[in-house]
């Protein structure tokens, strides 16, 4: 089994969400919110900023926690061919300067301003759902029901 904990980026402005195209080493191209791995000894709160400007170019402030979500991959559908466990922690983040910009040799091709309402018609990481599910509703758990996987909607 391996695991993963990651910090990812809700970024919200004028009814669209910031996405990031983030293009596997196998498999097709997905969009997934801003975000990544939280380094050994790296605060999550200071990761999701770092990934922020890495994926994007912007830079952020966290305006709050929104939740975490932790879901296992079957090792028939992960990368690894083993079991996965992420766990993501979610951010509101608000974008405060810097340039729309793809990631310099990195795994985003591009990042872009979606408008919400044509995020469903996406081939897209299901973070992307969790992320805008806990951004509406903001339970006081900080836990959203499981996102189901499937058609346009990947792990």
């Amino acid at each position: 089994m391996s695991f993963r904990l990651a910090a990812y980026a809700v970024c919200l402005a004028d009814g669209q969400v910031l996405l990031a195209h983030h293009v596997p080493r196998t498999g097709p191209k997905n969009w997934t919110l801003p975000g990544g791995r939280v380094e050994h000894g790296e605060d999550p709160f200071d990761a999701v900023i770092r990934e922020l400007a890495e994926e994007t170019g912007y830079e952020g402030v966290v305006e709050r926690l929104l939740g975490v979500d932790s879901r296992m991959i079957p090792a028939n559908v992960a990368r690894a061919g083993v079991e996965h466990q992420n766990v993501g922690i979610f951010y509101r983040v608000a974008v405060t300067g810097g340039r729309l910009r793809p990631e310099p040799d990195g795994a985003t091709a591009e990042a872009v301003w979606t408008p919400i309402s044509e995020v469903t018609g996406l081939r897209r990481s299901g973070l992307v759902d969790v992320g805008l599910a806990l951004a509406e509703s903001l339970p006081a758990t900080g836990h959203v029901a499981a996102v189901p996987v499937g058609g346009l909607i990947q792990h």
